[in-house]
C-alpha cells in the first residue's frame, strides 16, 4: 500500500526505536518530512541522518513526552523547521510491567505519565497547531491489544492502554468538527526492546506457544493499517480502534 504524503509534515514520539522507528521510516517513503523525537538523542539523531541521507527530510528533537510543558516547545519547533504539522503519532510508550502487588507507586505513575498524559498533551498540542493552520490534521495513537484484552501481570499497562483507547474516541467527537482525524491502532506482540528478552525464557516460549499462530507479528504488518490512518482515506474515518494482532486476542489465543 502506497500513500502520497508529499507535503505533509509528521511528528512521532518515541521514535528512538521499534514501531516509532518504523513509522518514520514508512512516513518518509511515503513522501512525509518527519520529526523524530524521543528521550535518547543519539539514536533519533542518527534516524534523522539515515533518512535524510536516503532522500528524506526529517529532523531529530529530545523530547520526554512525561513533561509535558517540553510538549509545546517541540511542536513549535517543528512548525518552525519543517513549515507545519499534518499528522502526529503518538508512539511513545513504556511497558509498566509488574503484577499489581508488586509494582511501585512510582512505575505505576511513570506508565500512565507516559502511556496516557504525555499521550493526552501531545494531541492537545498538536490539535491546537491544527486547528489554527486550517489543515485536516491526522493523529494516530499507538495502543495495545491490551486496550480490550488482559495481559498478566501488566495490570497498569492494560489500564493506560484502555485509557488510550477512550481518550481516542473522546478526543476525536471533540474535534470532528475541526477537521482531524483521531484514530488508534491496536497491535498484538512484536518482538521490540521493550520485551525481546522475554520471548527467549521459558515463560516466553510458553506464551508464544498459546498465540493461534504460535508466531510473533513482523512491524511491516501494521503498514496498511496506519498509513490507513495517517494519509487521505482517514478523512471519513475518526474515533476508531484497528486492531491488528494475528489473532492474539483471540479468547484461548494467548
Amino acid at each position: 500500500m502506497a500513500v502520497d504524503l508529499k507535503g505533509k509534515v509528521a511528528l512521532v514520539t518515541g521514535a528512538s526505536g521499534g514501531l516509532g522507528e518504523h513509522f518514520a521510516r514508512l512516513l518518509t517513503a511515503n513522501g512525509a518530512a518527519v520529526a523524530v523525537t524521543a528521550r535518547r538523542v543519539e539514536k533519533i539523531q542518527a534516524l534523522a541522518d539515515d533518512l535524510n541521507a536516503h532522500g528524506g527530510n526529517a529532523i531529530a528533537l529530545a523530547l520526554d513526552v512525561a513533561d509535558a510543558h517540553a510538549i509545546a516547545p517541540a511542536m513549535d519547533k517543528v512548525v518552525a523547521e519543517l513549515g507545519g504539522l499534518d499528522i502526529l503519532v503518538n508512539n511513545a510508550g513504556i511497558g509498566g510491567e509488574g503484577l499489581a502487588l508488586d509494582i511501585s507507586i512510582e512505575d505505576f505513575d511513570q506508565t500512565f505519565a507516559v502511556n496516557v498524559r504525555g499521550l493526552f498533551f501531545a494531541a492537545r498540542e498538536a490539535a491546537r497547531r491544527m486547528i489554527a493552520a486550517g489543515v485536516e490534521g491526522r493523529i494516530v495513537n499507538i495502543a495495545s491489544i491490551a486496550s480490550h484484552t488482559v495481559l498478566p501481570g501488566l495490570s497498569a499497562y492494560c489500564g493506560s492502554k484502555a485509557a488510550v483507547a477512550m481518550l481516542t474516541k473522546s478526543l476525536a467527537r471533540e474535534w470532528a468538527r475541526k477537521g482531524i482525524a483521531v484514530n488508534a491502532l491496536a497491535p498484538g506482540y512484536i518482538e521490540t526492546a521493550i520485551n525481546d528478552a522475554w520471548w527467549p525464557t521459558e515463560g516466553g516460549q510458553k506464551q508464544l506457544k498459546g498465540f493461534p499462530r504460535r508466531r510473533l507479528m513482523d512491524a511491516t504488518d501494521l503498514d496498511e493499517a496506519f498509513l490507513l490512518m495517517a494519509g487521505p482515506a482517514a478523512r471519513a474515518m475518526t474515533g476508531s480502534l484497528i486492531t491488528v494482532d494475528d489473532g492474539q486476542s483471540l479468547p484461548g489465543g494467548g
